[in-house]
């Protein structure tokens, strides 16, 4: 099901959220994230992203070039179904602010250049993307 920013304010509202947690992977695969009350957050999020620092990203930038943007995707709302208080949980885009490009070492950008080569090449016109259960997902198997 589509949502929309519309969408997503009215679950927010429906929902009485409490805080917005903006989540990316960064480059290794590991889930990073933002957390931020609700009264920080709108419509204008969806338009003109998140704000953080890059250079806490192991392998991103350095300080001197650190200024990086969250872009939520309207699509992946959805609400945490674990928090005390009510979150609504944003997979986001990592945008280079200087010219709002996704960043080249954003996994999200990453499989999005790669489906439009795809799309663009012939060989396909679809990719799936999606997380690889291993090992360290468990601290100890037994049987």
């Amino acid at each position: 099901m589509a949502k929309s920013v519309a969408d997503v304010m009215k679950l927010v509202k429906e929902h009485e959220c409490k805080f917005v947690d903006f989540r990316f992977t960064d480059t290794r695969g590991k889930e990073q994230h933002v957390s931020v009350p609700v009264s920080h957050f709108d419509e204008d999020k969806f338009s003109e992203g998140h704000a953080f620092d890059g250079s806490s990203m192991a392998g991103w930038k350095g300080i001197e070039a650190s200024d990086m943007l969250l872009m939520p995707d309207p699509e992946t709302a959805c609400l945490d179904p674990f928090r005390e208080e009510p979150t609504l949980l944003l997979s986001c885009d990592v945008i280079e602010p200087s010219d709002g490009v996704g960043y080249a070492r954003d996994p999200r950008s990453i499989a999005k250049r790669a489906e439009a080569y795809l799309k663009s090449s012939g060989i396909g016109d679809e990719a799936y993307f999606g997380p690889e259960p291993e090992f360290f997902i468990f601290d100890s198997v037994t049987w």
